[in-house]
């Protein structure tokens, strides 16, 4: 066996354990999202409730009504974000891309709160909604950088300019509407607090859909990170499959927003790190940014819950304080510019 192959091999071996040691670190951070809160469960309370055990008693209760639909909303809130983040950066080119740096989430928002506003009883609504606003504010985005130009700074200035456009449009709905004012700062802030298995039902499936979706078309993802003149050389039909991409990453990054609220950074954060872990091959990329979104989103939950018990941090504060200081290293190290593939 000569060194190559050799080395291959390890580095097969390697990817093989970050693997498994990442979903290792999900169900970790799974089981600590239901033992800790505003109480501390025993593991012994969590097993039996899990297991079906005494439904009636205190700890089953909160287990079953409360941690384990939360804990689970955070796994697909997570799932959402991280692949939306690698489709995105990899459809657009930009290191920079995220369902939140480019306006994605606000666009996703603001569609919400329209339905709020127009079908106040029809939460079913409220996903459809996300998603179209999603599509539209990546479809505009990308529109406005492909007719200035197509450099990786326009992409993000145009989210900016978008994202504020929706922002001033979330604020008036605000300003209109006394009854969302009331009940919209969680939501603006993304938080996990409250969400129910009926309430995150249809959006996690959309959730599941999109993301098994993005694994098919993860070699076309690839083959776009080569270049538009290589990718339609090899016989992809690009303009099509782009689209494609941005519908995937708008009905993850919307199904997310629809009950979790403007989360941020998850996106952004979470695709570096499996790049630095398992490469850009977008086949492994995918996967393992949905493990690691699980478990991120789950922690910056946890930590809000547990760092001022029995007061409560919005999920959305931790995840900023955390995507903050990322996007700026981000920015300092990519002054000038570098490709990426994804």
């Amino acid at each position: 066996m000569n060194s190559s192959s050799t080395s291959s091999t390890r580095k097969g071996d390697r990817k093989v354990y970050l693997i498994i040691l990442l979903f290792v670190i999900l169900v970790a951070v799974f089981m600590a999202g239901l033992a800790f809160g505003s109480v501390s469960l025993p593991v012994s309370d969590i097993i039996k409730a899990l297991s079906g055990g005494d439904k009636t008693s205190t700890a089953s209760i909160v287990i079953r009504s409360v941690r384990l639909p939360r804990v689970t909303a955070g796994i697909f809130a997570g799932i959402g974000l991280s692949v939306a983040g690698v489709i995105l950066q990899g459809v657009m080119n930009n290191a920079l891309a995220s369902p939140n740096t480019i306006g994605v989430g606000s666009g996703a928002g603001f569609f919400v709160m329209l339905s709020m506003v127009i079908f106040p009883a029809k939460i079913w609504l409220q996903p459809v909604f996300a998603f179209a606003g999603a599509l539209i504010a990546t479809l505009l985005i990308f529109a406005l950088a492909y007719f200035a130009d197509t450099s990786r700074m326009t992409i993000i200035l145009a989210g900016v300019t978008v994202s504020s456009f929706l922002s001033a449009g979330i604020n008036l709905l605000k300003t209109l509407n006394t009854d969302i004012a009331i009940n919209i700062n969680s939501f603006l802030m993304g938080s996990l607090a409250g969400a129910s298995f009926s309430s995150t039902r249809l959006p996690e499936a959309g959730i599941v859909i999109a993301f098994i979706a993005a694994l098919f078309m993860a070699r076309a993802l690839n083959m776009l990170g080569l270049g538009e003149d290589v990718a339609r050389s090899l016989g992809l039909r690009v303009g099509a499959v782009r689209f494609l991409l941005l519908v995937i990453s708008s009905v993850l990054a919307g199904c997310v927003v629809s009950y979790a609220g403007l989360l941020s950074f998850a996106g952004l954060i979470v695709p570096h790190i499996g790049r630095k872990l398992f490469g850009n091959d977008a086949r492994i990329l995918i996967p393992c940014s949905a493990l690691l979104g699980g478990s991120f989103v789950m922690l910056c939950d946890l930590l809000g819950r547990v760092l001022f018990a029995p007061y409560e941090l919005p999920t959305g504060i931790i995840m900023a304080f955390v995507g903050g200081p990322f996007f700026m290293y981000l920015l300092l190290r990519r002054k000038g510019g570098r490709r990426i593939n994804a």
